[in-house]
């Protein structure tokens, strides 16, 4: 691992998971920052820590729910007792609620969303705020670009992530006199795994092929390509980075221009 924007660094991850939460912590480490991993499924935390650490990073695993607030706590004094500092915090987690109009849409599981990707955030944000503020650190929330557009069965998605971003605001104000930044990066489509299941199912329910629904899809934003885990992860990190040190309170959307903010 060469010296990069986050050399020396100590940079916790929520929400680790096989597509943007693994290339966020590869490109952290890539970019010199030791990582510390969090989220349930400690299988997933240890699969990208280990390919981090094949590529001589350093890293730590804490598998850590985000709505409980004792083990959000235990994070944060795990972390700062092994290292002595909290450089950046990333909140990836997220959970989508119901995918149906607001007529047909599940209250629980709009609840369930609002509690790990918006009281989740600002559980962890609080926690390692006094850290954050002795590193005049940063915190980058994940958002989406569905903030951009108020598209059928999108709406419960579109609650939880708006709030994210009223509190990511707040935030901003708040503790912009501690030295703490908070911004947002706003993806759109993710070309990913997950993505490349879902455009088959689409495919195979239209009689088409993937192909031809990630060309349809595509064609809509300017450079005609979706954007790849990689490329977003690189925002984060600039984010997350000295070199974005006069930047707060700011959503950062990264999309292939999808849309216009």
């Amino acid at each position: 691992m060469s010296a990069g924007m986050l050399d020396g660094s100590v940079v916790v991850v929520s929400g680790v998971g096989p597509g943007l939460g693994r290339s966020i912590c590869t490109q952290a480490a890539a970019e010199g920052a030791t990582v510390v991993l969090a989220a349930r499924t400690e299988s997933r935390l240890r699969e990208v820590a280990a390919e981090i650490e094949a590529h001589g990073g350093t890293t730590l695993c804490v598998p850590t729910d985000i709505t409980d607030d004792a083990a959000v706590t235990r994070l944060a004094e795990t972390v700062t007792e092994r290292f002595g500092r909290v450089d950046a915090l990333v909140n990836n987690a997220f959970a989508v609620p119901s995918m149906r109009s607001f007529e047909r849409t599940d209250f629980q599981q709009i609840r369930d969303s609002l509690d790990l990707t918006v009281l989740g955030g600002l559980r962890m944000t609080q926690a390692f705020t006094p850290a954050l503020a002795e590193s005049k650190g940063a915190v980058v929330m994940i958002n989406s670009a569905v903030l951009r557009h108020s598209e059928p069965r999108y709406g419960s998605y579109k609650v939880a992530k708006s709030a994210l971003l009223a509190m990511s605001q707040t935030l901003a104000t708040e503790l912009g006199p501690r030295g703490i930044r908070v911004n947002t990066v706003a993806p759109g489509y993710i070309w990913s795994d997950q993505l490349k299941w879902y455009f088959g199912q689409v495919a195979e329910k239209y009689g088409i092929t993937p192909e031809q629904v990630y060309e349809q899809t595509a064609s809509r934003s300017d450079l005609g390509r979706l954007p790849e885990p990689d490329e977003i992860a690189q925002a984060v990190v600039f984010l997350a980075s000295r070199r974005a040190s006069a930047i707060t309170g700011q959503t950062l959307d990264v999309n292939c221009g999808e849309y216009h903010a």
